[in-house]
């Protein structure tokens, strides 16, 4: 029978009975412990986790996103413990926090060892969405959803799938996950072994997944090549959607394969002959072919001859007259036009073409027609510091320079006159073809002085009598009677005797006799001096009257002359 002490415990057993319980009990608060379900009650989880106590958690945090959760009486399951009691008596117990606990121990594992975890997107956030982590929830931003944006990430949520850990951090209970990194990766081992079997210079099936302003990109079956715009057709592409379409099946061969990179490129224009082979023989220097202007630039026209042969026409090469203006002006695209072939080079696949020269050359027409002494009429259509620009017949300009505007005046003084619009006769001086110049005279419409010099028979030597038309500072303008021709008679010219050289002495209408001491037929200009005239009489009287070595004064000698010119003068009457 057993002892009374042992069936009815003291006081003082009783109590430490009592504080090993709490002892046990304080060790499993705030940690993970085991539990059995005991009762399934509306929507809550009956479960005893010992001690002789039941704790009751929500059914739902039994359900994971994705994962489809059944429990049944019996069933084992770790909760964690956060209360002993609560105010009912109760253990206060949480299902989240033990799957949370047990998943960032079992998370941390995997993120040291760079280990794939499984999760399950199930809501949207700012910048992203959520993940559920078999217990802990993750930030997936959006940019690490795909390896391409993605409009509609619905058929990928609440769908168990692999992610890559980036970051995380338990204290703050920050997780950052990427699913793209997974598929990068995948996609990697699947691109590797798809480049082994491919081979340059292979012909292969594939549909065009993508369409850039540079060119398609083509699925070979589980990696993409691009297929550049210019490798579309030997013919001009301006865009690659000109030609091809998304979903559409093509024929490519594969051009170059980087195996660092596995960059494939394509091409399609190679699975057709070459037009360029033989281009030189077909379209010789010189030759006039007909052409679709295909596209316009500031520079020129591309000209196409045939499909994939294709020509520029410089902008310098459009027009002889029009030099300044753009191709657009000239030509349109489409328009069907014949050039002439002006350079092949078949290595660098280029034609230079030329449209003036197929047209007649205006500067040899105009000069079969106006040869140089023809006197043609236009209006001036540009003034310049050094001419007027005339407009001529087969829209080309001749220019007077300002040299050829007047025999007399400065031409600065003369161009003055003339405006825009003005229509002035010239003669045709000289026509240069090759510089595509006509160089025009106004002066030369008149006689020139040194006309009028023949005319008159003036040379140089005589003595002429000129009337003072002008009187200047420098010196002054006369007109030389009997040939309209006029000269400029400096200071130092006017006489002799320096005291005499003032321009002031002479009086316009005043008739002057002077000696000719210059004309130059290419200036048309002619000299004439005082000065020389007198030196000239002066030698004349001494050699006719005596030396004054014999005695006489030179007083006396020109004394003697011009008593014999008086008397001679009287004589005469």
């Amino acid at each position: 029978m057993a002892d009374a002490s042992s069936l009815n415990p003291s006081r003082e057993d009783f109590t430490a009975l009592l504080e090993e319980s709490f002892a046990s009990a304080g060790a499993a608060e705030g940690s993970v412990v085991r539990g059995k379900v005991v009762q399934l009650e509306n929507d809550f989880v009956i479960i005893d986790v010992g001690l002789k106590m039941e704790g009751r958690v929500p059914l739902r945090e039994f359900t994971q996103p994705g994962r489809e959760q059944r429990l049944n009486l019996g069933d084992e399951v770790e909760v964690y413990l956060e209360r002993i009691e609560n105010a009912v008596g109760e253990a206060v117990l949480s299902r989240d926090k033990a799957r949370r606990e047990e998943a960032w121990t079992r998370l941390e594992e995997s993120y040291n060892k760079n280990e794939r975890v499984e999760g399950v997107i199930f809501g949207r956030v700012k910048g992203g969405f959520t993940v559920d982590l078999g217990g802990a929830v993750a930030f997936l931003p959006g940019s690490q959803v795909d390896v391409r944006p993605i409009r509609d990430v619905g058929p990928l949520m609440n769908i168990p799938q692999p992610f890559q850990i980036l970051k995380m951090d338990r204290r703050r209970g920050n997780i950052v996950v990427s699913r793209r990194a997974i598929m990068e990766e995948t996609r990697a081992e699947q691109r590797s072994e798809i480049v082994q079997n491919l081979a340059e210079g292979q012909v292969v099936e594939g549909i065009v997944k993508n369409i850039t302003d540079y060119g398609a990109f083509v699925d070979l079956g589980g990696i993409d090549g691009l297929l550049h715009v210019t490798d579309i057709s030997w013919k001009r592409v301006n865009h690659p959607s000109d030609v091809l379409s998304v979903g559409q099946t093509v024929k490519v061969q594969i051009i170059k394969i980087n195996s660092e990179t596995q960059r494939i490129s394509l091409g399609m224009k190679q699975l057709d002959k070459d037009p360029w082979e033989g281009v030189a023989a077909k379209y010789p220097v010189g030759a006039r072919v007909k052409g679709r202007v295909t596209n316009i630039t500031d520079y020129g026209a591309f000209v196409e001859l045939e499909e994939g042969i294709e020509g520029l026409v410089h902008v310098s090469e459009l027009s002889w007259t029009k030099k300044n203006v753009h191709p657009g002006k000239i030509l349109s695209t489409s328009e069907e036009i014949t050039v002439q072939v002006l350079e092949v080079d078949p290595g660098k696949r280029r034609i230079s073409l030329g449209l003036k020269q197929t047209q007649n050359n205006p500067w040899e027409t105009f000069a079969a027609k106006y040869p140089a002494g023809s006197v043609v009429e236009g209006e001036v259509k540009n003034i310049t510091e050094f001419g007027l620009f005339i407009g001529l017949d087969g829209d080309v300009d001749g220019m007077v320079h300002l040299s050829d505007l007047d025999w007399k005046r400065p031409g600065e003084e003369v161009i003055k006159e003339h405006k825009k619009g003005d229509v002035v006769k010239a003669q045709v001086l000289d026509v240069d073809m090759e510089k595509e110049r006509i160089s025009l005279g106004i002066k030369q419409l008149a006689n020139s002085p040194m006309a009028q010099i023949q005319t008159a028979g003036i040379k140089k030597g005589d003595t002429v009598t000129c009337e003072v038309t002008k009187v200047e500072e420098s010196g002054i303008e006369v007109k030389i009677a009997g040939s309209g021709a006029t000269a400029f008679i400096r200071r130092s010219d006017l006489a002799r005797d320096r005291s005499e050289q003032r321009p002031e002495r002479f009086a316009v209408g005043e008739k002057v006799d002077a000696k000719v001491t210059q004309i130059e037929a290419k200036s048309q200009k002619i000299s004439v001096s005082i000065k020389a005239l007198e030196i000239a009489e002066e030698k004349e009287a001494v050699a006719q009257y005596g030396s004054s070595d014999s005695g006489a004064s030179l007083g006396d000698i020109l004394g003697a002359a011009l008593n014999k010119a008086k008397k001679d003068a009287k004589d005469d009457e």
